[in-house]
């Protein structure tokens, strides 16, 4: 038999006792372990988007200037920009914002109806060119060989005209001139270069794998390009539209200043164009051609921020952290 260890005394071998961790809290460990969901790619396109100081003031400019050309004419009440006033020649005051003419006319009454149709001329002009490049890169990047080559060569014909020069021409044998009119013949002159670019792209995309399969499901030629490429470029062809618009506002400020501008409205090339023709420097005026030299840099140079910021935005190697 074995012998009971006496009363009091402790056993041999001593019980090893574990002593258990204490509860994690709930949820916190399983939250740890799972990654954060990936946003989606509008989230996320707007995520990088407010937080980025390029294209939050290129668009407030163009917001704030736009707003103006807007409502300004609202504002005065159908005040005629080129109606005479008593006021000739005075400097910025109350009445006049920013001041008069030698003529008495209200500076700043031109320059909101100057911003209205430099505006309206950029979508024109701007709008007819990329939808002129549009159909033209992605029926010649897309279905290649004989239609390629034509449309490669009407291209290259239209990229070498001096496109200036034939506006030139063309605006000053036009007995009335407009900002509609004069949109058309700038948006028909500036898409070559818009046209080449997307035809590259297009070419590149016209091999992936999505478009294989939506050719072999039979899909048309023009519902391929425009539900299975154009999707896929939509932010390089709004990046492009923002330049041929602001290109767009150049031309026209160009024509408008050598005087073949609109003949029926206003515009801020115009009034540069009558500032420069009666002196206004000389004369230490101003006041008169200071606003619209502004406006035009304002426009111009806030869309090409904006669009900087754009590409930042759609890069992601050019995001910023």
């Amino acid at each position: 038999m074995n012998a009971m260890p006496p009363l009091g005394e402790p056993a041999s071998e001593p019980v090893a006792t574990t002593q258990s961790a204490p509860d994690a809290v709930p949820g916190l460990a399983s939250a740890a372990a799972e990654p954060s969901a990936p946003l989606s790619p509008t989230r996320e396109t707007l995520h990088y988007a407010v937080r980025n100081p390029k294209l939050l003031i290129g668009l407030a400019v163009v917001l704030v200037l736009l707003l103006t050309g807007l409502l300004g004419p609202l504002l005065l009440e159908g005040k005629d920009p080129n109606a005479y006033s008593g006021a000739q020649g005075v400097g910025p005051s109350g009445e006049h914002w920013f001041g008069t003419t030698t003529f008495g006319q209200d500076v700043f009454a031109q320059f909101v109806h100057g911003l209205r149709a430099t505006f309206l001329v950029g979508v024109i002009g701007g709008g007819i060119a990329a939808v002129v490049a549009m159909l033209v890169g992605f029926f010649a990047g897309y279905r290649g060989g004989v239609l390629d080559e034509v449309l490669t060569m009407l291209t290259n014909i239209v990229l070498v005209i001096p496109s200036l020069a034939v506006l030139l021409i063309v605006n000053a044998y036009l007995g009335v001139r407009s900002v509609p009119v004069q949109g058309l013949f700038i948006g028909l002159t500036s898409w070559p270069w818009a046209a080449r670019a997307i035809r590259a792209q297009t070419f590149s995309l016209r091999t992936r794998d999505f478009v294989d399969l939506a050719r072999l499901s039979g899909s048309r030629t023009w519902k391929i390009i425009f539900r299975e490429i154009a999707p896929n470029m939509s932010s390089y062809l709004f990046m492009t539209f923002i330049l041929l618009f602001g290109g767009s506002i150049l031309i026209a400020s160009s024509l408008d200043f050598i005087g073949l501008g609109p003949t029926d409205s206003v515009s801020l090339g115009l009034m540069l164009q009558s500032a420069q023709q009666w002196s206004a420097l000389q004369l230490g005026m101003w006041w008169w051609f200071v606003p619209p030299g502004v406006g035009i840099t304002a426009v111009v140079g806030a869309l090409y921020v904006a669009n900087v910021g754009l590409d930042e935005v759609f890069n992601p190697k050019l995001r910023e952290s």
